[in-house]
């Protein structure tokens, strides 16, 4: 069954919450992040939801009024859900959220030994823009990526 694409709420904390824990090795949302990044004003939080209700995948969406740009701010699918499309699907709703929102460019930060998120994204037309040193928690690196919107539409 294909998964459901949905504006996360409040309901979805407890699954995101888990999702997280299993999706990530450091680096993660406590209850209280996450439970902000749902209830704030500039953000929009999609989740990918299957047929037994489980959520296999997230990604948050951070906007800075008037700036014309997006920050994914976070995104996983579950480790049994890779490999099917699915983030390349949620990528692509996140991107037209973004560009109805006027949003111009979209960026993101990625560990630089996530090899396959750097191959999906490079496929979705992300290129790398800044090499972050010791970025993260556990002192891996990290490339800032970022994709112009309103090119993609038009090309």
């Amino acid at each position: 069954m294909t998964p459901t694409l949905r504006l996360a709420d409040s309901r979805d904390l407890a699954a995101l919450y888990r999702l997280e824990q299993v999706a990530f090795t450091g680096d993660r949302f406590n209850r209280r992040q996450l439970w902000h990044l749902l209830n704030r004003a500039h953000a929009l939080t999609l989740v990918a939801e299957g047929g037994d209700g489980r959520l296999l995948g997230y990604g948050t969406l951070l906007f800075r009024h008037g700036s014309g740009r997006a920050r994914l701010y976070s995104f996983c699918v579950h480790p049994e859900a890779r490999g099917a499309g699915l983030g390349r699907g949620m990528l692509e709703w996140l991107e037209a959220a973004a560009l109805d929102r006027g949003c111009e460019w979209l960026a993101l930060e990625v560990r630089a030994d996530n090899q396959v998120a750097l191959s999906l994204y490079r496929r979705l037309g992300f290129v790398p823009t800044d090499w972050l040193g010791e970025y993260y928690e556990d002192g891996c690196a990290a490339w800032r990526m970022s994709k112009g919107l309103a090119l993609a539409r038009a090309g």
